[in-house]
């Protein structure tokens, strides 16, 4: 078990939104990668809802598949 406890179950976050990106940003390099659960102590749940919002978010437009 990881010391960490996950970002989302400890705010009470059910549903991880495309639409937040002040959260979504939270989970980036500064590079704009998405970083690995170990580091930031995410559940593996979350972390795959996570991953598909940012995803989602790139799509649409949202966030930058890479920081220059």
């Amino acid at each position: 078990m990881s010391t960490q406890q996950c970002y989302f179950k400890s705010n009470n976050i059910k549903h991880i939104d495309y639409k937040d990106l002040e959260i979504l940003r939270k989970f980036l390099t500064p590079t704009g990668k998405i970083m690995a659960s170990k580091r930031t102590g995410v559940c593996k749940k979350s972390q795959r809802q996570l991953a598909t919002a940012i995803k989602y978010a790139r799509f649409m437009g949202l966030l930058p598949y890479i920081e220059a």
